[in-house]
């Protein structure tokens, strides 16, 4: 073995190690129309809180049933995700946005429907053994219909005292393709409600386009209870201040007398009343007792010596 030959392993072995490939900018499109969407929306949450309860009194009024509906936190999603995850059965229906642009789509679950028109037609409430994928019959299609309308009607209440908002019903779509409310890649909101009546249970998703909400983009994210336990120290000075300025009418009842009808009759001018006096009285505002005091005179003039304050703590202040 020759004498380079020789010294190529140790060179090898010398050699530093490759370096890994420099990790270069990433390519971003401006053009995209994917964002980036918080799902935290404390005032969607608020509304949807209080869509399960007016949809619980809309129930009972469809069905003449008790009923139970919770609602589930929202999911920011793809369109395409959202309909990627409905079951073959879930019956569709298309609303319009009032007054925004857009539309919103309800899905109901297909064994849910079927167990409502049993039950509204004096069946079993209980869930269904099997659901066949067909389309929907008159009758299921005027069930739904009714379902949609109070639907509509209970969530515009959700929404009353924060925005004028609400969804109005525009039809029953049989073939999800065309029940489109946004692009594949855009984003959506929807919140699932879980209906129960009897036996009876079954997922309501509502699903709204977030380019149809973008108006509301401040109101969603505000937070109209997140701040509601701090405590506001300005707030507190002024009605403090206002407080302590207050006028307010200080009497104290010097003496008390008893008399029955017939003596107050009888009774002629220069006659006395005998009066029952207290060595002490107390000093009320608006008939609520906020001093123990001694009458007497000072200056010539009728006066109060406070001698005890009538607080919760029994703090006394002689003056």
């Amino acid at each position: 073995m020759s004498e380079a030959e020789a010294a190529a392993p140790q060179a090898a072995a010398d050699a530093p190690a490759p370096m890994p490939a420099a990790v270069g900018p990433r390519r971003y499109d401006i053009s995209s129309k994917e964002r980036v969407v918080d799902a935290r929306m404390p005032t969607m949450d608020i509304v949807n809180g209080r869509f399960a309860r007016h949809l619980q009194s809309g129930v009972f009024t469809l069905l003449r049933r008790h009923a139970d509906v919770a609602a589930s936190p929202i999911t920011v999603q793809r369109h395409s995700a959202f309909m990627a995850g409905l079951a073959p059965t879930s019956r569709l229906a298309l609303a319009s946005l009032k007054p925004l642009r857009g539309n919103a789509l309800v899905v109901c679950d297909g064994a849910l429907l079927h167990g409502l028109v049993e039950t509204m037609y004096g069946g079993p409430c209980r869930m269904p053994a099997e659901v066949p994928e067909r389309e929907l019959s008159a009758t299921e299609q005027r069930v739904f219909t009714r379902l949609m309308g109070v639907m509509c009607h209970e969530y515009r209440r959700a929404w009353k005292g924060i925005h004028d908002f609400g969804i109005e019903h525009l039809r029953l779509e049989p073939v999800p393709q065309f029940a489109g409310i946004a692009g594949a890649g855009e984003a959506v909101v929807s919140t699932t409600f879980t209906l129960t009546v009897g036996e009876l249970t079954g997922p309501l998703h509502l699903c709204l386009p977030y380019s149809a909400l973008e108006p509301l983009r401040d109101l969603l994210y505000a937070s109209p209870l997140g701040d509601a336990d701090a405590v506001d120290r300005g707030w507190i000075t002024l009605l403090t201040q206002q407080l302590q300025s207050a006028e307010v009418s200080l009497v104290a009842q010097l003496a008390t007398a008893e008399l029955t009808i017939e003596q107050l009759l009888s009774m002629q001018p220069g006659d006395f009343i005998e009066l029952d006096r207290a060595p002490r009285i107390d000093a009320c505002v608006d008939n609520v007792p906020l001093f123990r005091c001694h009458y007497g005179t000072n200056g010539g003039k009728y006066a109060l010596r406070i001698d005890e304050c009538l607080t919760s703590t029994g703090e006394n202040h002689g003056q």
